[in-house]
């Protein structure tokens, strides 16, 4: 909305708005502030009334006697405070993002999508106090649809270029650096869609590991799609402890949202040798907001908890940045700045294969893994604060593979 309130200003009453508004830099601060303050400032109300609807968290005491003992205070606690998450985030989309932008668009539809997903999730688990919600088969199959559009507009020939309006949606220009040969200098040449999303960079590696061509593309595809649906659902298990989801969210879209930021300047990008990508600002820029929101909302979710995300917090949240990862072709990176979620959605996996082929044996005290330490004896608190720490020491080492290239 900015874009277009600087230019009615200026035509309608001839007035000249400083272009520092138009900044990336600028909406990104902006951006942020938008988002925590709106989830600070309306959150007493919001959970009130989900006391008045009485919309409580159920502990199912039955499955995990000692962690239902552990968490018996959390009982009838509100749920659903991702909607204010999502309500933030959007606000901040609406009034600092670029609506020409075919990534706002897609980030767009990923929210949107989501949330409804995980909105139908918690429902069920609120009106059916016995059930688990939404099948699972359910689930991962309109999220691989999101992804698989996600996938289909970079790897479909001539399908960008037939979504685009006018300047509404255009392909994003994609530049690589190279070195001329006998010269200091890098020139920028230009990278189509489908060899952009067929790259794949390893953090600390300047070249890609390959480039997928052809029959290959296939496997591009299958990874996009594991990315955006493992990211989701891993923030999904993430979210079981008091502001552990939402601290190590933070922390993770910060990180992705400064890559976004050097991507989008060629300057940057060719000085550092990666890759320019146009417009990825609005990725820096809705990440920011991602961030703000889940901060002001930690404001309420910290230990003792005033309110929980949700599964439509949880699942939006892991979504978007999978995307966002995606769409700057930074999937292994973040696997590693996201490791608390890799590590606890692989405690899942592998707690359930032990349990199913090793005659019931259990490789841990309890999954996911932030429940293994609490039936070590950790304090709720501690688990959380440690997990913090691992996420910020990878989300800086995350950062330092930018330069250290």
């Amino acid at each position: 909305m900015i874009f277009f309130l600087i230019d009615w200003l200026k035509a309608s009453f001839g007035l000249k708005v400083p272009q520092v508004f138009l900044y990336t830099s600028t909406r990104m601060i902006m951006a942020a502030l938008t988002s925590l303050l709106i989830s600070i400032l309306l959150g007493p109300w919001f959970i009130r009334k989900l006391y008045e609807l009485k919309i409580g968290q159920t502990i199912r005491k039955e499955e995990c006697p000692l962690l239902g003992e552990l968490h018996h205070k959390k009982q009838d606690t509100p749920t659903m405070g991702g909607i204010l998450i999502i309500f933030s985030m959007l606000v901040s989309l609406i009034l600092w993002c670029n609506w020409h932008s075919i990534f706002t668009l897609m980030l767009l539809i990923t929210t949107l999508g989501l949330a409804f997903l995980g909105g139908r999730d918690d429902y069920l688990k609120l009106k059916y106090k016995n059930t688990k919600g939404l099948a699972g088969r359910k689930k991962l199959l309109i999220q691989g649809i999101i992804a698989a559009l996600i996938a289909a507009y970079f790897l479909v020939p001539n399908l960008a270029d037939g979504l685009h309006f006018g300047n509404w949606f255009e392909p994003p220009e994609i530049k690589r650096s190279i070195a001329i040969r006998g010269e200091p200098l890098h020139v920028m040449v230009p990278v189509s869609l489908t060899d952009f999303m067929g790259r794949l960079y390893f953090p600390f590696v300047k070249e890609p590991l390959f480039i997928a061509s052809g029959i290959g593309l296939i496997v591009i595809f299958l990874l996009i799609v594991f990315v955006i649906v493992g990211s989701s659902n891993a923030v999904n298990l993430t979210d079981g402890l008091d502001g552990l989801a939402a601290g190590c969210i933070t922390m993770v879209a910060m990180c992705l949202a400064l890559f976004a930021f050097v991507a989008n300047n060629i300057d940057l990008a060719n000085y550092l040798n990666i890759l320019y990508i146009e417009g990825s600002s609005e990725i820096a820029v809705y990440l920011s907001a991602v961030a703000g929101a889940c901060l002001g909302f930690l404001w309420y979710n910290g230990f003792p908890a005033q309110v929980f995300m949700g599964d439509i917090g949880s699942l939006t949240l892991g979504g978007v940045i999978g995307v966002s990862a995606v769409l700057l072709k930074r999937e292994i990176l973040l696997g590693l700045i996201g490791g608390i979620f890799v590590a606890e959605a692989t405690s899942v996996i592998l707690q359930v294969l032990s349990y199913r082929y090793r005659n019931k044996k259990r490789i841990f005290l309890c999954a996911p893994l932030h429940h293994h330490f609490e039936y070590k004896g950790w304090p709720e608190t501690k688990v959380v604060l440690r997990f913090w720490i691992v996420a910020l020491i990878l989300a800086l080492v995350g950062l330092g593979s930018l330069k250290f290239q």
